[in-house]
C-alpha cells in the first residue's frame, strides 16, 4: 500500500511577515520500503482510505486570500453540516438514528476529513468567504461517501470511526487564517454563542429575532443542540428570507417556529440558487403551490434535498409508470417520499408488491407511506400471517390492491386481534379478501358495536355493509332488512 509523503514545511508570509495567499503542494505518494511503515496505517487496523480520488488525486486546499477569507464561524458551521450529511447517508445504509448518531459523534478525524474535502470542492467559495448550502454540501459529499462504501462494504464503519486525519499538517500551516474549532466543543461553544450577552447586555441578534417569532430561549437551544451550525447563521442572509417566504406560501406565523424546530437546515439553503428553483421544478412536476404550506408544515425537510435526489426520486416514479400529473399529487400529499432511499427503499419495496401480485405503481399512489417500509422486518412478516392462515398469495395481492396500507398496520396490536374476532363473526374467508379495509375500523369503537348491533336485530350484513356506511344509513339498511325478514 502506497503511503503519504508529507510536502516541506509551508512558509505562508512574505518577506515583511506578512501573511500571503499560497495553494499547498499536493501530498505525493510513493512506496514504503518496509511494510511496517507507520506511515501508512490510515486507520488503526490497517484500513486503507477510498482509493477512488480520495486523496491521491489532486489532494491540495488552496490558502486563502487574506486571514478574513475564511472565518472559523463558516468553517464550524460546515462541520456540522458534513456531520449531519454523514449521519443521513448512515441511516440510508439501514443504521438506526441512534447507532448512526454515535458514530458520527465519535469520529472525529473523519469529520475533518469531509470537510476538507469540501474545501478542495469550493476552494473559490471559500476564497470570497461565501457560506455553502445544504445542497451544495450533499452534493460533494454523498458521492463520496457511496464510493467509499463501494469499496469498503460491511467495513465502511469501521474506516469512518478508525479514520486518521490526513489534513492535519495542512491545517496546522493555514491555522493564522483557518481557524478551526475543536468538533468535541462545537456544541458547547453554539450554545454559548446564543446564551451570551453582547457587550451592551443585550441578547444576540439570532435570540431576539426568534424570541419575537415566537419561540423561547430554551427552544432555540435545543435547535442549536441539534444542530449547531444554526447558531452562526445570519438573521437578515438566512433566517428573515426563509420566514418572509414561508409567509408568504401561506404558512401561518405561528407554524413557522414548528418549520424551523424540526428542520434548522432550511435556513442554510440559498434562496435565490436553491430553495425557489427546486420549488419551481416541483410544482413543474405538479406538486399544488396552493399546498405548499401543508407539505412544510407536515415536511419541513422537504425543500432541504438535493436537486439530484428528487429528480432520481422523479425518475423512479416515472420508471414504475406514475404519471407526471399523478407524481405531483403523491408528493403533495406525502412529501416523506423524497427522505426514502430508491436503491434501499422504494426499489425493493416495488419489487416485493408486485412479487405478491399488487400494483407497485397504483399502490405507491394510493398508499405512498407503504414504500418508507422494510421488506424482511415489516412486509414479509405481514405477507406470512396471511399466508399461516390459509390465504393464497393471490387472495394477498388483492388485499394489498384493495387496500394499499394493510403491511402498514402493526401485527400485534392491529391484525391478530381483529382477525382472531373475525373468526367468531362466521363469516368466510372470502370476505376480508373482498373487504380487507375491515382492518382499517376501530375493533371497540366500530367493529364490535356494529355487530352486535346488526346480530341483535337479527339480520346479516356484509362486512361492506356493516361498516362502511354511516351510523344512521347503517340504521337504514337494518331496519330494511328486518322488515323484509
Amino acid at each position: 500500500m502506497a503511503c503519504l509523503e508529507a510536502p516541506p514545511p509551508l512558509d505562508l508570509r512574505t518577506a515583511t511577515g506578512q501573511p500571503r495567499g499560497r495553494k499547498l503542494q499536493p501530498w505525493r505518494l510513493s512506496l514504503p520500503s518496509s511494510s511496517s511503515c507507520n506511515a501508512c496505517t490510515l486507520v488503526s487496523r490497517q484500513l486503507p482510505i477510498c482509493n477512488a480520488q480520495s486523496y491521491a488525486d489532486e489532494l491540495w486546499v488552496a490558502a486563502p486570500q487574506s486571514p478574513s477569507s475564511v472565518r472559523s464561524r463558516l468553517l464550524a458551521a460546515e462541520r456540522e453540516e458534513a456531520k449531519a450529511v454523514l449521519s443521513l447517508f448512515l441511516r440510508q445504509k439501514g443504521l438506526r438514528s441512534t447507532l448512526a448518531a454515535r458514530i458520527v459523534n465519535k469520529s472525529d478525524g473523519f469529520i475533518e476529513h469531509l470537510v476538507s474535502k469540501l474545501q478542495i470542492a469550493y476552494r473559490s467559495r471559500y476564497a470570497e468567504g461565501r457560506e455553502l448550502s445544504t445542497p451544495e454540501i450533499r452534493d460533494a459529499l454523498l458521492p463520496y461517501l457511496e464510493a467509499l462504501s463501494r469499496e469498503h462494504g460491511d467495513k465502511l464503519v469501521e474506516v469512518v470511526e478508525n479514520f486518521a486525519d490526513p489534513f492535519s499538517l495542512e491545517r496546522e500551516a493555514l491555522s493564522s487564517s483557518m481557524v478551526l474549532t475543536p468538533t468535541s466543543s462545537n456544541k458547547q461553544k453554539a450554545v454559548a454563542r446564543i446564551s451570551t450577552p453582547t457587550s451592551g447586555g443585550a441578547l444576540p441578534e439570532l435570540v431576539v429575532y426568534l424570541l419575537d417569532l415566537g419561540m423561547d430561549h430554551e427552544e432555540i437551544k435545543n435547535i442549536v443542540r441539534k444542530f449547531p451550525a444554526f447558531a452562526y447563521y445570519n438573521v437578515d442572509r438566512k433566517i428573515k428570507p426563509l420566514v418572509e417566504l414561508l409567509l408568504d406560501l401561506g404558512v401561518p406565523r405561528s407554524s413557522i417556529p414548528g418549520i424551523i424546530r424540526k428542520r434548522p437546515q432550511l435556513c442554510g439553503i440559498s434562496m435565490s440558487d436553491n430553495l425557489k428553483p427546486m420549488m419551481a421544478y416541483l410544482e413543474n412536476i405538479g406538486v399544488n403551490r396552493a399546498q405548499w404550506s401543508k407539505v412544510l408544515t407536515r415536511f419541513p425537510a422537504f425543500l432541504t434535498y438535493s436537486r439530484n435526489k428528487v429528480e432520481t426520486t422523479v425518475s423512479f416514479l416515472i420508471e414504475l409508470g406514475v404519471s407526471k400529473k399523478n407524481i405531483g399529487k403523491i408528493l403533495t400529499r406525502c412529501p416523506h417520499i423524497m427522505s426514502y432511499s430508491v436503491d434501499d427503499n422504494l426499489r425493493p419495496t416495488a419489487e416485493y408488491f408486485r412479487s405478491i401480485g399488487a400494483d407497485a405503481a397504483s399502490l405507491i399512489q394510493k398508499s405512498p407511506q407503504a414504500f418508507g417500509l422494510n421488506v424482511e422486518a415489516k412486509l414479509k412478516p405481514i405477507t406470512e400471517f396471511f399466508l399461516a392462515r390459509e390465504f393464497s398469495i393471490e387472495e394477498i395481492g388483492i388485499m394489498v390492491n384493495r387496500f394499499g396500507i394493510i403491511h402498514t398496520l402493526s401485527l400485534e396490536e392491529n391484525l391478530l386481534p381483529k382477525y382472531e374476532f373475525f373468526l367468531t363473526m362466521e363469516y368466510p374467508r372470502s370476505e376480508l379478501v373482498k373487504f380487507p379495509q375491515y382492518f382499517g375500523y376501530s375493533l371497540e369503537q366500530r367493529i364490535k358495536p356494529r355487530y352486535a348491533r346488526m346480530t341483535g336485530s337479527g339480520v346479516r350484513l356484509i362486512l361492506n355493509q356493516m361498516l362502511s356506511v354511516s351510523d344512521a344509513r347503517f340504521e337504514e339498511i337494518l331496519e330494511k332488512k328486518r322488515t323484509v325478514v
